[in-house]
C-alpha cells in the first residue's frame, strides 16, 4: 500500500475515527464532560445511537476508548478471541487478527503519554482501539497521545518498517531482538515489526499535532 497516513474519519468505509470526543466524563484534556453531550432525555439515546451507527457504517465491530491496563487487555482479548472463533474464518486468520489486536493494545499501554498510576503502581494508559471488517478484509486500529520527541522516533521507525518486504522485516525483527532497545522505547519497536509482518494488507499511520509538546498517533493494520 502506498499511503502512509490515516485520512480524516469518515472519508472511507472502514476508517477508525481518530478520537471519540466527549464519550463520558473521563477527565482527559480535550474531551467534553458528559453534561455536554448526554443532557436531556431522548438526546441520550440519539447520541449513543449516532455513535453506534457511525461505527457500523465504517465496518467497526468493536471499539474501546478509555484507560487500558494489562488486566483489561486480558478481559477484552478473551472476548475478541471468542467472537472470532464464532466466525467462519480459518484458525490461522483468527490467530493473526487476535495477535495484532494484542500488539496494538500493548503499544497503547507502553506508549501513551496520557496515563495515571494507581496506588498499587499499576499504570493506566489512555487510548482507543478498534477492530472491524471492510470488503472481507479485517483491520485493527489504535490511537493515543505521544510526546513530540517520541512521535519523531515513531515516524522514522515506521517509515523504515513500511519500506521493507517480508525478508527485510524478518531480518529487522531479528536485528532488533539482538540489539539494545532505544531509551524509552519499552520494546515497542519489535511490536510494530510484528504487526507489519502479520498485516498482509499493509499498515497506515498518521500523526496529528495537538499542541507544542503532544501529538495524537494512530496506526491501522490490514489483515
Amino acid at each position: 500500500m502506498q499511503a502512509s497516513h490515516l485520512p480524516p474519519s469518515g472519508e472511507r468505509r472502514g476508517q477508525c475515527p481518530r478520537v471519540v470526543d466527549g464519550v463520558g466524563s473521563t477527565g482527559v484534556p480535550g474531551q467534553r464532560s458528559s453534561k455536554d453531550i448526554f443532557s436531556g432525555g431522548r438526546m441520550l439515546a440519539q447520541t449513543l445511537a449516532k455513535f453506534r451507527n457511525q461505527f457500523q457504517s465504517q465496518g467497526i465491530s468493536f471499539c474501546y476508548s478509555g484507560y487500558m491496563t494489562e488486566d483489561l487487555l486480558l478481559g477484552i482479548g478473551n472476548a475478541i478471541k471468542k467472537k472470532l472463533e464464532m466466525t467462519e474464518l480459518d484458525k490461522k486468520k483468527c490467530k493473526t487478527i487476535f495477535s495484532v489486536f494484542v500488539e496494538q493494545m500493548q503499544n497503547v499501554i507502553r506508549y501513551s503519554a496520557e496515563r495515571e498510576t494507581h496506588a498499587d503502581k499499576t499504570d493506566m494508559s489512555y487510548g482507543i482501539v478498534a477492530v472491524g471488517e471492510v470488503d472481507e478484509n479485517f483491520f485493527v486500529a489504535c490511537g493515543n497521545v505521544v510526546n513530540k520527541d517520541d512521535a519523531v522516533r515513531l515516524r522514522d521507525g515506521l517509515d523504515k518498517i513500511k519500506s521493507l518486504d517480508k525478508e527485510g522485516l524478518k531480518a529487522l525483527w531479528k536485528e532488533t531482538l539482538k540489539s539494545d532497545a532505544p531509551e524509552g522505547s519499552k520494546g515497542a519497536g519489535v511490536g510494530f515489526i510484528d504487526i507489519a509482518r502479520r498485516a498482509e494488507g499493509g499498515i497506515e499511520y498518521d500523526f496529528d499535532p495537538l499542541d507544542e509538546t503532544r501529538v495524537f498517533f494512530a496506526i491501522k493494520a490490514f489483515i
